[in-house]
Order: structure tokens, then C-alpha cells, then sequence
């Protein structure tokens, strides 16, 4: 019932087509006649598309001519006209146009399969000169081989399609004419779509003229709603025009009357087009031609005073996302530097294949990005808008998170991988925490002369042809850096999204410093072209979203005599804060693997850290692990009102002694299990303050004897302190005395061994499977009930243990109340590399049994993993 029911809306569309108003009819007929003949001059000609002299095959579809005052009233047509910009103004559509999203029905030209009362509704064709062929004159002086250029206006992933031939012929080569890029533009091209590439192959448009005199020049339709400027024939393999192009050149005859200008309408126009690669787990970006705005736009401001959400739902009705969207200027801003234009985003990263829905919420009024206003009222024509796509499988392997899916919190010390079901632990540096300092990304400035912006020199040798850019080429030392902390095997990197007033004074997402309601559109883009990198490099984020200096509460003053101007609302989850995560979350939220962190070496109060985290809960749709970092001294007055039920947070980022790691991660670990909500819980800042961990001994002259402890401490106790307390990974923070600190680094390589040493224990879990979320600090197994720096145990009772050997080259572990036989091998955690067998190869269950001695007795720590056989 339900097909019958379309297929007669479909026939009452189609007929409504041929019961055309006169006007209708007119805009049909030629306007140029017979003796206009268009002159090839120097090996180019070009020619208006409405100046057609002829049009053939119309039973099905015809062209019409569009102008100011004189627009067909041919239905269906979803897409308003395009007059203004148009060459000429006017052009010539296809119509009616009944496919205009991939989801719609196509009906094909020509197939066997179609019904007679189908017949009317063919809105495809894939053979060239059988449906709504216009005829152009064209006077050839110089035969050859002409390439043909099209300048037409797409909206979508359809009405994209052309042929083009000569004489009544339609050469391979004039065949399947596609547009991909230049969306709700008018833009020129001349590609062919082939198998192989849908976006088409560039100069594999062309006729081959072999005679000179008049030609009858002609294209017909291939995608009904096809919107046609103006073409191009050139002998110049290499010729691209631009802007409207070279004016027409008469042979013979006299063109009509110019058309009426129209001023170009700065609002979109409300078309939707969705881009990226379609495929589980990638991002895929809904692009809204919508209300023109600009940057620092006041009434309304575009970022505060507008919000659109875009819903989507998968066929099978889980999940649904509620995804905010944001203002993206002219839709290219990172390359352009825009600050104005008519362009709306929002991302999504698709958990599932198969078809996916999309229903816009856009609504208008002060601070309505915010909360609900009583005020606020729907923007036509874009609020309610729907449609749909397909979603494929992904492609790819290896680190790319793509190929993993998104890092979720599941109720766990450690996140899980929704498409492997693997379990993370990080590795990565916490510094920069001014990383976003970069002279590359627009409007980037430092308000401290000691603190200069960076420029990441060291690792543009890690930049690798085909890698992203901007601008020209801009980015090639970020993106190096990235990729050498990837090629090192580390999973994660931190930085601060905004610390104005802050030790650095030198990163925001702002249009200016202090103007917190108004956001920097190509800075952005820039970000997230960074962010997108990263992600593909299995780069987990670390999104710091203030500091202690900027969050606006001290410890035993009172809020109202210390305000202060650099301040999100003074502290308070009010409209700076709100409308600052919202963009956050617009902008990154799409990405697999990250975190929020409310603030690093946070002083907010309880309840403002309760709203923070119910924010991000309740507005990000992905709900990413939220963290929360502060003081070694603060941490219980800070931490233990937010266990369990008490807040929305999963998790913590802790501050501490490089040699408190394990005893830290291990208090927090256990707090939140006995609270019922456990933590992800890492180690990500290492104190003392000045120091942090070190670089490599002899890094540009590094006396590392000036330390009491070495890189070999730092993982002995940070590294492998949080892995064996049940923790969830660490970030090395580099100090503010030490060469390339906190604040200036730019040379990740001054830390290239430690890194070494993540990369390693990183690899021991995997490679050995290591069930890291089942596992729990059992330090009592071995004897150590004291924290005893020297070994830990990390143990899944009866199946696994893992003891860590710090300083120390055997132990005993109890299996008393455990049965059966356990194999015993050792790993080195410095050396990496496959287990190895010491001088004990198994024991037995029901006592307490010696693990032997360690394969190198000089070695300077290992692991011993015990197994059920």
C-alpha cells in the first residue's frame, strides 16, 4: 500500500509537469536563433548556456531557462534559483527534478524492468543523447582535440551529471560529465566519472574536432535538476577558467537582450550537502547553506544567538545522536582565513553501517546556543529539515582509530574500543601545555615575550608528503611532531584549549583574547585539521579545557573580590561556559578518542564541578570520559564529594611525585571502585614542579647527574607505578627549569628514550594479551603490603598476575587458595622484545611458591607473568 501510495504522488508530480502555465512553456523555447553562430578564436570558445538554438528530445525532461522575474513553476524542484552569480544571469535547468539525495528512487533510461505508467519518471540516464539535448553553432577555425569545461551549480550528491557531443554523435569521451567539489556554488569543471573514480578524472573531457567550419555542439541529460551556466571549448590541455569566464564570440546572428541583474542573496539558501567518506567510524560532516553571519557578528552573534542540532538515527533506531552544530563561515575557513559567510556544520562518526536519518533543529534569539529562551523561534526554511545517507564499512588497520571505533567508557578503570573491544592505556606527553601556541593556526600571538609562539622547526623532517595542511602549505611542524610521536609507538598527547591569563597567555579560541562569546572560525579548522591527523594516527586527545590561573576560585577566598577578566563567568557554568563547551563539543566531540579535563590544577568548587561534568554529560552526544586535575594537597577535598553517584565525572588526571605515581593511582582506583563508579584513572603531571620527567642524558649537553632520579626512575615509577596500581595510563609532563620545558618545547625527540619505554609497555599488553580491565592490585600476594617501591603485583586470582620488579631480581608470589599448574615468563620492560624463560619455567597452585630469578640479573627491572596453564 505504502509503494502504490508514492508511485501515485510520483505520477501526480510528473503530470503537474506537463500542465506547465505559459510562462513555463516560453522558458522552454529557444532564445537564440538560428543564424547565432559562436567563433573558436585562438584555439577557445565560449558560449551562455540559455543561448541554445534548439532543444530535442523533451517528452520526459526539458531544459528551462532561468532569469530574474522569469522562474518555471515546474514541480518537484526542492532547490530554490541560483540567478545571482550566474554568468550572464540566467541558466538553463533540467525539470522536474525527483532524485536529488542518493536516497531517492532511481529510475533509469532504458531499463527493462520498468512498468509502463513507469515510463514518465526516468530522472537518470547513463546513455548519452536520449533525454532534454540543447543544441549550440559553434564555428571551428582550428581542428583538433577540444576540451570541454562546464560551469554548473550542485547542491548535493546528485544533480551532479552531464554529456556533452557533436553533430548527433557522443563520443566516449563527452560522456558522464561530474561534479564533487564546489557545493552550492557556481563552479567550474571537467572531469569523467569512471568506476574507478566517482569524483571523476580530470582531462578525460574532450571532442575530437577533426574538421573546421560550423559544428552543432550539444549536451544532454544524465541526472535530472542538472543547473547548466555556461561551457568552455579549448584546445589548452591546461586551461582553467575562472570567475564567469571569457565572453562569448560571434560568428554570425545577434544574441537577445541582456537579463536583469540580481543582487546576490547572502543567506543560504538552506540546501544540505553531506561530505567525508561515508564509511563506520570516519567523519561525516552535514553542511547547511544557512543565515549569513560573520565572526564578531553582535545582532545576532552567530554563535550565541543562533543554535542548530542536527539529529541522527540509525535505520535499525540505536543509536540517536543529538549533535550541535556550529557556524563555519565560508565553509573553508582554514584555507581561506574566512570570517564571514553562510556555511553550518555539524560531524558525525557513524558507530554502524546502513542507512542513517537527519532531522535540523535551527532556532533563533539571545543566548538560545545556551539553553532553551522563551523567546527563541524557528529560522525557515532550515529548521526541520530531513534526509538521509548510507554508511559503508571502514577501511582501515593498524593505529588508525578508525579501525578500532570509538573510546568508550564502560563502567571500567580503563576505556574500551567499541568496534574491537580492546582496552586503552595511554602513553604520550602532557607538555606543551601550550601545543596550540603554533605561528601556523590564524590569530595565534603570545602576550608573554618569554613565552614566544612555537614553530616546531625540529620535526618538520617528520612531515610526510600527502600529510595535511592549510593555507598554502602552513602546519608541516605540527604535523611532523604528531606523526614522531605515532612513529614512536605513543598513543596520546595533551594540550590546553585556552589559557589566557595562564603561564603560556598565548592560546584561545576566540576572535580576540577577551572576547569569549565570539570564536575564531579558520583558527579552528585549523585545529581541527590537526585533531582529524592525529586520530588517524591513533592519537588519543587530551582536551585541557582551562587552568588553574583562568578558573577564578582560590582555596579560602571568597569568589567576589578576585574576579578576573581571563575568567569563564567568573568561574560559574553561565553563558561564556556553556557556549564554550557547546563549540568544543560541536567542533571535536566527533573524534573517537578523548577526553574532557574541566580544568588543570583545578580550585573550582564541588558544585561547580558537578555542573561542568552533568554538562558534558548531558550535551555531548558521544559522552567522552570526563576527567578533572588539581593540586597534590587538594586532592581529597577536591575528589571525594564527586565518587560515584555524586557526579557525572569518569574519571581523573592526576598531579603528583614522579615517585607517588603507584600509591596516587592506586588511593583513586580503589575510592571510585568502592564508590560503584570506577575511574579511569592516569598520571599526567609529574612534579617536582621544575622539573618533571627529564630529558635523555646528553640532549644538547643535559647533565642528567644534576637529578637525584633518571628516565629509569620515571618508568620504574610513573609508567609502570600506574599500570600495576589498576591505573589507566600516563602523559609525561616536562618541567619548567629543564631544556625544552612546559612552556617552550618544541623538540618531542628530547625525550626519544622514555618514549622508548611507553612504546614498550604499551606493546606488552597488547602482544600479550594482557586483560588489564580485569585485573587488580594485589600487592599482598607478594609480601608488599607497605607500597614497597621495590615490586607490585597486578592480578586476575586463579588466571593471571603480572609482578613488577623494580629494583629487585626475584620474588615469591601466594597461590595458596589457587589450584593447577602456572607458567612463569619474564619480560624486560627496558629492552622490550618477546618473554623470555628464567630459571623457574612453571608452579604449581596451593602454596606459596619463588618465581626464580630473572634471565639478567643486571637488567634494571622485569616483569614476570604468571599464567594458568
Amino acid at each position: 500500500m505504502i509503494r502504490k501510495f508514492v508511485l501515485f504522488l510520483f505520477m501526480a508530480f510528473t503530470a503537474i509537469t506537463f500542465e506547465m502555465n505559459a510562462q513555463s512553456v516560453e522558458l522552454t523555447r529557444p532564445i537564440a536563433g538560428t543564424d547565432v553562430v559562436f567563433d573558436e578564436e585562438n584555439g577557445l570558445v565560449a558560449v551562455e548556456a540559455e543561448h541554445f538554438y534548439r532543444q530535442t528530445k523533451p517528452e520526459i525532461r526539458q531544459w528551462f531557462i532561468t532569469s530574474k522575474g522569469r522562474v518555471p513553476d515546474i514541480k518537484p524542484d526542492p532547490d530554490e534559483e541560483h540567478i545571482a552569480g550566474a554568468s550572464g544571469n540566467a541558466y538553463i535547468e533540467i525539470l522536474p527534478d525527483t532524485r536529488v539525495t542518493h536516497s531517492d528512487r532511481l529510475i533509469k533510461f532504458g531499463d527493462p524492468k520498468l512498468a509502463e505508467t513507469e515510463a514518465q519518471m526516468v530522472n537518470f540516464s547513463d546513455i548519452p543523447g536520449q533525454l532534454a539535448v540543447v543544441h549550440y553553432k559553434v564555428n571551428i577555425n582550428q581542428p583538433g582535440r577540444y576540451y570541454v569545461w562546464v560551469r554548473a551549480y550542485s547542491t548535493g550528491g546528485e544533480d551532479n551529471g552531464l554529456h556533452v557531443g557533436f553533430n548527433d554523435t557522443w563520443p566516449p569521451h563527452g560522456q558522464r560529465m561530474q561534479w564533487c567539489e564546489g557545493k552550492n556554488q557556481w563552479t567550474w569543471e571537467s572531469k569523467q566519472r569512471t568506476e574507478a573514480v566517482h569524483c571523476g578524472v580530470p582531462k578525460e573531457i574532450y571532442l575530437d574536432i577533426d574538421k573546421a567550419g560550423i559544428h552543432d555542439i550539444q549536451f544532454s541529460l544524465r541526472e535530472d535538476g542538472f543547473e547548466f551556466d555556461k561551457f568552455i571549448l579549448t584546445k589548452d590541455v591546461n586551461y582553467i577558467p575562472g570567475g564567469e569566464g571569457p565572453a562569448p564570440k560571434l560568428l554570425t546572428g545577434t544574441l537577445p537582450a541582456p537579463f536583469p541583474k540580481v543582487e546576490d542573496s547572502k543567506d543560504g539558501n538552506g540546501n544540505i550537502t553531506i561530505t567525508g567518506e561515508l564509511k563506520q567510524w570516519h567523519k561525516v560532516t552535514l553542511n547547511l547553506s544557512g543565515p549569513f553571519a560573520t565572526e564578531t557578528g553582535i545582532n545576532p552573534n552567530p554563535f550565541s544567538d543562533y543554535r542548530m542540532t542536527v539529529t541522527f538515527k540509525h535505520e535499525s533506531g540505536s543509536p540517536v545522536y543529538k549533535v550541535p552544530g556550529y557556524f563555519a563561515a565560508d565553509g573553508k575557513a582554514a584555507q581561506t582565513g574566512a570570517a564571514e559567510g553562510n556555511q553550518w556544520r555539524a560531524h558525525l562518526s557513524p558507530d554502524k553501517t546502513g542507512k542513517w536519518s537527519f532531522m535540523i533543529s535551527f532556532v533563533k534569539g539571545t543566548l538560545v546556543a545556551t539553553g532553551d529562551m522563551p523567546w527563541m523561534k524557528i529560522v525557515e526554511p532550515y529548521d526541520g529539515t530531513e534526509g538521509s545517507f548510507f554508511i559503508g564499512e571502514t577501511d582501515k588497520t593498524g593505529r588508525d582509530f578508525r579501525a578500532k571505533g570509538r573510546l568508550r567508557y564502560v563502567g571500567k578503570n580503563h576505556l574500551q574500543f567499541s568496534g574491537t573491544g580492546e582496552f586503552f592505556f595511554k602513553s604520550g606527553p602532557d607538555a606543551p601545555e601550550t601545543l596550540l601556541a603554533f605561528e601556523d593556526f590564524d590569530n595565534t600571538i603570545t602576550m608573554k615575550p618569554n613565552v614566544p609562539v612555537k614553530k616546531y622547526l625540529p620535526h618538520i623532517q617528520d612531515f610526510n608528503e600527502g600529510d595535511p595542511t592549510w593555507n598554502n602549505g602552513k602546519g608541516k611542524g605540527l604535523i611532523g611532531a604528531i606523526n614522531y610521536l605515532a612513529g614512536k609507538g605513543l598513543n596520546a598527547f595533551s594540550f590546553l584549549t585556552y589559557n589566557a591569563g595562564g603561564d603560556g597567555d598565548n592560546v584561545w579560541p576566540f576572535v580576540s583574547r577577551n572576547e569569549k562569546m565570539h570564536y575564531d572560525c579558520s583558527k579552528l579548522d585549523q585545529w581541527q585539521i590537526v585533531f582529524d591527523h592525529a586520530q588517524s594516527k591513533g592519537m588519543y586527545l587530551h582536551f585541557k579545557t582551562q587552568e588553574t590561573e583562568n578558573d577564578d576560585n582560590r582555596v579560602g577566598i571568597k569568589r567576589e573580590f578576585m574576579l578576573i577578566p581571563e575568567s569563564l563567568d567568573g568561574g560559574e557554568l553561565g553563558p561564556e561556559r556553556r557556549l564554550y563547551y557547546r563549540e568544543l563539543i560541536a567542533r571535536f566531540g566527533y573524534q573517537l578518542a578523548l577526553n574532557w579535563n574541566l580544568g588543570e590544577e583545578n580550585t573550582q568548587t564541588t558544585e561547580n564541578h558537578q555542573e561542568m561534568a552533568e554538562f558534558f554529560y548531558q550535551n555531548d552526544p558521544y559522552r567522552h570520559n570526563v576527567v578533572l586535575h588539581t593540586y597534590p594537597r587538594e586532592q581529597v577535598q577536591v575528589y571525594t564529594p564527586l565518587l560515584g553517584k555524586k557526579s557525572e565525572l569518569t574519571g581523573l588526571s592526576l598531579q603528583n611525585g614522579w615517585e607517588a605515581a603507584f600509591k596516587q593511582t592506586l588511593k583513586w582506583v580503589t575510592e571510585s571502585n568502592k564508590a560503584g563508579k570506577p575511574w579511569v584513572v592516569a598520571n599526567d603531571e609529574q612534579n617536582a614542579a621544575d622539573k618533571g620527567v627529564p630529558p635523555d642524558p646528553g640532549y644538547k649537553g643535559f647533565d642528567a647527574s644534576t637529578l637525584t632520579y633518571d628516565l629509569h626512575d620515571i618508568r620504574k615509577q610513573t609508567l609502570w607505578g600506574n599500570l600495576m596500581a589498576g591505573g589507566a595510563g600516563v602523559e609525561y609532563y616536562f618541567g619548567y627549569k629543564l631544556p625544552e620545558n612546559d612552556l617552550l618545547m618544541e623538540d618531542f625527540r628530547s625525550r626519544d628514550k622514555s618514549w622508548d619505554f611507553c612504546r614498550i609497555a604499551i606493546g606488552f599488553l597488547r602482544d600479550n594479551n594482557i586483560p588489564i580491565q580485569n585485573m587488580k592490585n594485589m600487592d599482598a600476594l607478594i609480601g608488599n603490603t607497605n607500597m614497597d617501591k621495590e615490586k607490585h603485583c597486578l592480578a586476575t586470582p586463579g588466571e593471571i598476575y603480572l609482578v613488577y620488579l623494580a629494583y629487585v631480581n626475584t620474588s615469591s608470589l601466594d597461590l595458596t587458595n589457587e589450584s593447577g599448574d602456572f607458567t612463569v615468563e619474564w619480560f624486560n620492560p627496558v629492552t622490550g622484545g618477546n618473554l623470555q624463560k628464567g630459571n623457574v619455567r612453571s608452579v604449581k597452585g596451593g602454596k606459596m611458591v619463588s618465581l626464580g630469578k630473572a634471565p639478567d640479573a643486571n637488567n634494571q627491572d622485569w616483569v614476570v607473568i604468571v599464567r594458568k596453564k
